[in-house]
C-alpha cells in the first residue's frame, strides 16, 4: 500500500509523462507535493521504486520509468513499455492531400510513420545560429500525432538533460507561437539565436530555464523572445 505522498508522487511523474514522454525534474515534483526539499523526493522515489512502481534508468539524469499504477486506480493497466514518442499529423513534412507516399504499398503503409521534416540543430546549451532550412525528414508513428504542424529538431547540448533532452536526441516540435509556464519551447531570441528550454515568466520579463545547474536561467524582455514552437516529444537512438 503506497502512502498518500506516494500515490500523489507517482500519479504526478505518470501523468508529465502521459503528456511530455519526459519525466518531471525534482524541483517540479517537490513544487507539486508542496515539499520543503528534494530529500524528500529522493525518499519517495526509492519507497515507489522499492515498491515495483518505477524504476529509475541507468545513465540518464533523473529518467524514470513507470512500470505500472495502483490496482485501484486503472485495474490492469501496464505502463512499462517505454515512452515512444509520436508525432501529430500535419501539413508540415506531408501532401495535403496523401498522408503516406503514393509509391508505398499497403503492408508500408501499415508499418510505417508520418515523415516530418528535420530543420536543422537547435541548442540545449551555449547559443548556436537559429533553425535553418529543413535539411532531410524522418519517420515518426502516426499514432503519437496530436494535431496542427510538427517538425523536428536535432539537440546539441547539454542544457536540458535532467528534463530528459539528452545531446543527439531528435526532438519533435509542434508549431506554436504561445506557451504556457512550464511548457519546453524552441525560443527565438532576438532573431538569431534559437534555444530549446522551459518557459517561465518572471513579472513582464519571460525566463528561460535550463534542465542542468550548470546553466543558470536567462531573463529577456518580452519583445526579445518568440515561441516558435512546443516539444510534445523525442526519439533517440542507442
Amino acid at each position: 500500500m503506497l502512502t498518500r505522498k506516494q500515490h500523489e508522487l507517482l500519479l504526478f511523474i505518470h501523468q508529465r509523462m502521459k503528456e511530455s514522454g519526459i519525466p518531471p525534474s525534482f524541483d517540479e515534483m517537490k513544487e507539486a507535493l508542496d515539499l520543503a526539499s528534494k530529500s524528500g523526493i529522493h525518499r519517495l522515489i526509492t519507497a515507489l521504486e522499492e515498491r515495483g512502481f518505477i524504476r529509475r534508468l541507468p545513465n540518464r539524469a533523473r529518467a524514470l520509468e513507470v512500470i505500472r499504477l495502483p490496482d485501484s486506480i486503472a485495474p490492469g493497466l501496464n505502463t512499462s513499455k517505454k515512452f515512444s514518442p509520436s508525432v501529430i499529423q500535419g501539413s508540415l513534412g506531408r501532401s495535403a492531400d496523401k498522408p503516406h507516399s503514393p509509391s508505398a504499398s499497403n503492408d508500408d503503409d501499415a508499418s510505417s510513420g508520418i515523415s516530418v521534416p528535420v530543420m536543422g540543430r537547435i541548442a540545449a546549451g551555449v547559443p548556436i545560429s537559429a533553425i535553418q532550412q529543413q535539411t532531410h525528414s524522418i519517420s515518426v508513428p502516426p499514432e503519437m500525432l496530436r494535431g496542427g504542424e510538427h517538425y523536428a529538431l536535432e539537440v546539441k547540448g547539454d542544457s536540458m538533460i535532467e528534463a530528459g533532452i539528452l545531446d543527439g536526441d531528435t526532438v519533435i516540435i509542434r508549431n506554436a507561437s504561445t506557451a504556457t509556464a512550464g511548457d519546453i519551447v524552441v525560443a527565438l531570441v532576438d532573431d538569431e539565436e534559437a534555444t530549446l528550454k522551459r518557459f517561465r515568466r518572471k513579472g513582464d520579463s519571460i525566463a528561460l530555464e535550463a534542465a542542468n545547474p550548470a546553466y543558470e536561467t536567462r531573463i529577456f524582455g518580452p519583445d526579445r523572445v518568440k515561441v516558435q514552437g512546443k516539444l510534445v516529444g523525442l526519439i533517440r537512438s542507442y
